[in-house]
């Protein structure tokens, strides 16, 4: 059904296959005469219009030949040039529509809706009207719809996605909270610092629609060879009314000249690349990017979420007091698998890893975004923060510049659990088969620390790092790949822009060109694969076509082949150059 609103939105190709039929079975011209009136007027005044913009496309010669088919009598001709030429356009449209649909479930995930306190009472409404000083509830699992500060409540909140740092901060009274964040475990009351006109998430939107103005275009595949293809069939045109003196020889060479190879073998080609993609959970959103996306030399990564998991993991443990690192992790994961805070369950899929089992836990007690506590083995055993543990009545001191977690047995400090983000294990092999595929220079982009971003660019194997930079320093880039808020303007700006979407934002999704359904990011190595195959593809296609087309501009040039002739040998082109770009798929 949706297919068929593609070409309901589109009806010149239907009118023109229907009064070509129509035509044929009832022999009459007049059938013809109407179907080329209502069908290729409005092909000629589009084209016009594109001239006028100064756009030189494949479809230039095309509306040459349905003016004069119009002119010189010839109809059927005519009609089977704008059953081609609006086909190949209805083809193109409906790639298009194809991926735009697969991301409306994706763009979803924008900040709608805030929960405001008013008259005692929570009341949803719409992030818009959310006034300055305004106080408002933020739920475990919510954006935080405006920037805001923590009035009540203790929770962690996640901003990976707006300032590239992987681990979750901890949110308390007076902390300033950006929209766009993820509120994790507990429940907060919040003060609106600025409208949402104002505040990060929409700030970093304008970065975006910047970018996207700012943006050049990029010259199709088809109207790249229209260039010197559409010069030399109007000589070829001058050459036939030299040699036989008849304006019925001109069209014939219009007719067999018009590229249908260049109209039709790009977007046959292209919704093949585009249906093959997304059998992988890659959504390519326009033929440009299907195009582009196989020639990148140059391919920038931001690192969080998208290089790395973006997810806290347990990267070190340090053992003090004697007591042996084994036990430092047992104990803390056997007291961690109740806890409901993310550094928490970090740390108990740690121990499940080591020794599968963790011990029973009883009298257990958790603080909130602080610490947790229980009894195991029959030793008392504390997890948390320096805070938390002196809290307990446990001295201890501070130690490294991460996010750490101490561990108390007994009343005394036993030891510390330090956290990392880890790498995906699929980025190593990809840098790799980028290289066999070309890319000359692998980049990462990010706003963390130099430090982590440098360890994690070791691991991948990538060359050049820049770390703690702003949306607006990661603007220019030729093949982005990205997920977070902060990475959409350079989404928006680069040649290609790649999202990760199965876990990314909507901002970074409608930024992008492509979007990785798929929580892997070897896909991306996998769609470059695809982009060069269709290109390969299609130039084969439009080289043998074109060739063959102008071996026909000879021969119609000396009047051996009529218009109504040649437009039928065009259409039986036009079949075999659809069935080669098919071959994509």
């Amino acid at each position: 059904m949706r297919n068929l609103r593609v070409f309901a939105r589109r009806p010149i190709p239907v009118v023109a296959a229907l009064g070509l039929a129509a035509g044929l079975v009832t022999h009459a011209d007049r059938i013809f005469l109407v179907t080329l009136l209502v069908g290729g007027v409005p092909l000629v005044l589009q084209t016009l219009r594109s001239i006028l913009r100064g756009r030189f496309a494949a479809d230039v010669v095309a509306m040459l030949a349905i003016v004069t088919a119009l002119v010189l009598g010839q109809y059927f001709a005519g009609v089977v040039i704008v059953l081609m030429q609006s086909g190949g356009e209805a083809l193109e449209a409906y790639a298009m529509g194809r991926a735009s649909r697969s991301l409306e479930a994706l763009l979803a995930r924008a900040p709608k809706v805030a929960h405001a306190l008013r008259g005692g009472e929570i009341v949803d409404v719409p992030v818009e009207t959310v006034r300055v000083g305004e106080l408002l509830a933020i739920k475990p699992g919510d954006l935080v719809p405006v920037d805001a500060e923590v009035t009540e409540g203790t929770s962690s909140v996640d901003q990976s996605a707006l300032t590239g740092e992987p681990l979750p901060i901890r949110a308390v009274a007076g902390t300033s909270l950006m929209s766009g964040s993820v509120n994790l475990d507990g429940a907060l009351r919040v003060r609106a610092l600025r409208p949402s006109q104002q505040s990060q998430y929409q700030q970093i939107v304008r970065l975006v629609e910047q970018a996207r103005q700012e943006k050049p275009p990029i010259q199709r595949l088809a109207d790249r060879f229209a260039i010197w293809f559409t010069p030399l069939t109007l000589a070829m045109c001058g050459i036939a009314y030299l040699v036989t003196g008849s304006p019925t020889s001109v069209l014939a060479v219009l007719v067999v000249a018009t590229p249908c190879p260049l109209i039709l073998a790009t977007p046959v080609a292209v919704i093949a690349g585009i249906s093959r993609a997304a059998d992988l959970g890659v959504i390519v959103k326009n033929g440009m990017a299907i195009e582009q996306l196989g020639r990148a030399r140059a391919v920038v990564f931001d690192k969080t979420g998208t290089l790395t998991l973006g997810q806290p993991s347990v990267a070190h443990v340090e053992a003090s007091d004697g007591v042996p690192s084994d036990d430092v992790l047992r104990l803390a994961a056997a007291v961690e698998q109740l806890s409901s805070h993310h550094l928490g369950r970090a740390v108990a899929e740690a121990g499940r890893a080591r020794y599968t089992r963790l011990a029973s836990v009883t009298d257990f007690a958790e603080a909130p975004g602080r610490g947790v506590s229980g009894r195991v083995e029959e030793h008392t055993v504390c997890v948390g923060s320096i805070g938390f543990l002196r809290g307990c009545g446990i001295v201890a001191d501070a130690v490294g510049d991460g996010t750490v977690a101490y561990v108390a047995i007994d009343g005394r400090v036993a030891g510390s659990i330090e956290f990392a983000d880890r790498l995906r294990h699929q980025v190593p092999a990809l840098m790799q088969r980028l290289a066999v595929l070309g890319v000359a220079d692998t980049v990462m982009l990010t706003g963390d620390r130099e430090a982590p971003a440098e360890a994690i660019a070791a691991q991948a194997g990538i060359r050049t790092v820049r770390a703690n930079l702003l949306p607006a320093d990661k603007v220019a880039a030729v093949l982005m790949v990205g997920d977070g808020i902060n990475d959409a303007p350079a989404l928006a700006a680069a040649t290609v822009g790649v999202a990760m979407g199965a876990h990314g934002t909507a901002v970074s999704a409608e930024a992008a060109d492509v979007v990785l359904l798929v929580d892997d990011i070897a896909r991306v190595g996998d769609a470059m694969v695809i982009s060069r195959r269709m290109r390969r593809i299609a130039l084969q296609s439009i080289g043998v076509g074109l060739g063959v087309s102008f071996a026909l501009m000879i021969v119609a040039s000396f009047g051996h082949i009529t218009p109504a002739v040649g437009a039928v040998t065009q259409e039986a082109l036009d079949a075999a150059v659809i069935l080669n770009a098919l071959r994509v798929r």
